[in-house]
């Protein structure tokens, strides 16, 4: 948890806020091809990309 802290700190104090959608979409994109990765719905997961 402490590097995401430091994450939001970095991005904030160099005012480098317009990053931070970009680093959660694919912060989310990629635990979502990790968790798909062994599952049932990866077939539908990769048809997406």
């Amino acid at each position: 948890m402490e590097i995401l802290i430091e994450l939001w700190n970095f991005l904030r104090v160099r005012k480098k806020l317009w990053l931070a959608p970009i680093i959660i979409v694919l912060v989310i994109l990629g635990g979502l091809l990790i968790l798909a990765q062994g599952s049932v719905v990866a077939p539908f997961i990769y048809t997406i990309f």
